[in-house]
């Protein structure tokens, strides 16, 4: 996947330093959940949050 830029990801009325703190929330708690259940990730934690940020899976709004 190519990268997406931050502008296709938030709206126009979302702070940029809110999405990269929601950014680096879910990238921890898929961290920690990969780690609880021994799992090892392929991907990065950081490039998966990113990842779910663009389908929509996941919103700033779900963080802050």
């Amino acid at each position: 996947m190519l990268r997406p830029s931050m502008y296709q990801i938030i709206g126009k009325h979302d702070n940029y330093y809110e999405f990269v703190v929601a950014i680096a929330q879910r990238a921890r708690d898929i961290a920690d959940v990969a780690e609880s259940n021994h799992i090892s990730l392929v991907e990065k934690p950081v490039k998966l949050a990113v990842e779910e940020f663009s389908c929509g899976t996941v919103r700033v709004s779900d963080f802050i």
